[in-house]
């Protein structure tokens, strides 16, 4: 199925052109391959990107539909409804809509064209070529593409070392360090990478540097967690990233009933470093208690540890640890919240026992963890996702994963959980912005074939075919045992009628879960439009998924 995938490369910027456009409130800047409205970074596809860069290049005339798949595509098949799609997403990109055109105009049987005011900003020749170059020595150096740094301040934590001479209190110095990037995210005027993508230098010497090209931010947290007895040490290092300059370095002292005091000082030396004209209110968001027993905080850190772990047995261990944190402190919203998603591992896994009983629990956990955590970000989007996924419960979720990004809007989990609830909901457009800032937020996630398959799911429902195609090609690629994407693979390749492709992923789905039939396909995916649904059930039919 290699041959179907259409690359993501950026469509060819014509000699002489101008690299800045600034029309309205927005600023395009080809070179760095970013569109702002004022201070915002606005999340696009790069097809996206790149319509809307020719769209502005060419605004001068009309262009036809043949132009831009030639030019935009390179001559690819491209269905309607795929640029359809696309013109779509870039008019809601730069506040415009198809009823309203003020920007994009469409000129019926000729194609569309960009009416709106441009001004010009060019860059000189040097500034061109000395960025050109530059470019060249950072993609040369790294793995994978280099990541824009956003203008605002940026930060990594990276995994601290555990100093304590156990193995066994790793998952203590892991839970450290995440519990840190839940708090610096908190703040909005911050840009912060999610736990996955930093975990990936875990065990490594990074050179930071390296690290802040991976990622795309202008500072890394580094640091060192030592537990000895009822007495903890943790230590900093605030590091330039583009420099390698260390800016601070400090240590933090006290007992375990001091630990959030401790951990609270660490976020606080950061935001002082790195963003001092803060509001003092903005700062203090971050200084909330998830619990006050220490025993639950132990047994909620060793189920995150276990969680990580995704297999079944790492989750059914989570949950017991989840229950015993819970157990510890009836209040404690996060607890409910991860013990919640914990069965929405075992759906996804295959792992149930007893769906009815499981359905009801997971029901039970979810809502209570948005009751006690109205504040808690992590809750409400875990506890969210539970409950559509699981539940079915598909409009309450997405109340509660709202209310997680208004907390926490660089919580990667709490788009990454909007993704799926705005896709069920039958919001596939707003569902695939989801998913595009979590891949921003965390880069470099080993897990990220999930994103991919979201993202997939999403082109599905929007009619997109063949990007969904290519979105699950690129998750089955990272994950060959993938089940949503085989499924996406297989029904997108029966409706775009190429059934040697259909056959191949409905016989991979076979393998994977036989159990799955067009009578249950409902339980699998909540889906709350009926034509969703039918859509689904139709592509997987054709593709030869039994009927029971």
């Amino acid at each position: 199925m290699n041959s179907l995938i259409i690359p993501d490369e950026p469509a060819t910027v014509q000699p002489g052109a101008d690299v800045q456009f600034f029309f309205e409130e927005h600023e395009l800047d080809v070179d760095r391959r970013e569109l702002r409205r004022g201070a915002e970074l606005v999340s696009l596809e790069p097809q996206v990107f790149d319509l809307l860069v020719y769209l502005v290049q060419n605004r001068d005339r009309v262009v036809s539909k043949d132009e831009l798949i030639e030019e935009v595509w390179e001559g690819r098949n491209v269905s309607d409804s795929t640029l359809t799609s696309r013109i779509t997403a870039v008019r809601k990109a730069i506040g415009d809509s198809g009823d309203e055109q003020r920007l994009i105009r469409t000129v019926s049987r000729k194609g569309i064209r960009f009416v709106g005011v441009v001004k010009d900003k060019p860059q000189s020749v040097a500034v061109a070529t000395a960025t050109a170059q530059a470019t060249t020595n950072i993609t040369t150096a790294t793995a994978g593409p280099t990541l824009a740094t956003p203008d605002r301040p940026s930060i990594a934590v990276l995994p601290f070392q555990n100093m304590s001479g156990d193995s066994e209190q790793e998952y203590f110095a892991d839970g450290m360090v995440e519990e840190i990037i839940i708090a610096l995210s908190r703040l909005r005027s911050l840009t912060v990478i999610a736990r996955n993508s930093s975990f990936i230098y875990k065990g490594q010497s990074v050179d930071v540097k390296q690290v802040g090209r991976d990622l795309g931010v202008r500072y890394a947290l580094k640091g060192s967690v030592r537990k000895a007895g009822n007495q903890v040490r943790i230590t900093g290092q605030l590091i330039d990233a583009s420099s390698g300059a260390h800016i601070w370095a400090d240590r933090f002292n006290g007992s375990l009933e001091d630990i959030f005091d401790l951990q609270d000082q660490v976020t606080s030396h950061v935001v002082g470093a790195i963003a001092p004209k803060l509001e003092q209110a903005e700062i203090e968001r971050v200084k909330r208690k998830p619990t006050d027993s220490l025993d639950a905080h132990e047994y909620f850190l060793r189920g995150m540890a276990s969680y990580y772990q995704r297999t079944r047995e790492g989750t059914s261990e989570a949950l017991r640890l989840f229950y015993k944190a819970i157990e510890s402190d009836p209040d404690f919203a996060s607890a409910y919240g991860m013990a919640a998603w914990c069965y929405g591992w075992r759906k996804m896994g295959g792992w149930v026992a007893d769906r009815v009983e499981e359905i009801a629990e997971t029901a039970r956990l979810a809502r209570r963890a948005a009751e006690l955590g109205q504040d808690d970000a992590v809750a409400l989007s875990r506890g969210a996702h539970a409950l559509a996924f699981v539940v079915g419960d598909v409009d309450p979720a997405a109340t509660l994963v709202d209310r997680a990004l208004v907390l926490n809007p660089n919580l990667a989990g709490a788009w990454y959980a909007g993704g799926w609830v705005r896709a069920y909901r039958g919001e596939p457009e707003v569902a695939i912005s989801h998913f595009a800032r979590v891949m921003r937020l965390n880069p470099l996630d080993p897990h990220i074939a999930a994103i991919q398959a979201g993202t997939s799911f999403a082109h599905f429902l929007a009619g997109c075919y063949d990007e969904a195609l290519l979105w699950a090609e690129k998750a089955a690629s990272t994950q060959t045992n993938y089940k949503t994407a085989v499924i996406i693979a297989a029904a997108s390749s029966a409706l775009l009628g190429r059934v040697v492709e259909a056959q191949k992923a409905m016989a991979r789905l076979r393998e994977l879960d036989p159990a799955l039939h067009i009578a249950n396909v409902r339980d699998w995916a909540p889906l709350r439009r009926p034509e969703d649904l039918e859509k689904l059930e139709d592509g997987l039919r054709k593709a030869g998924l039994p009927e029971t």
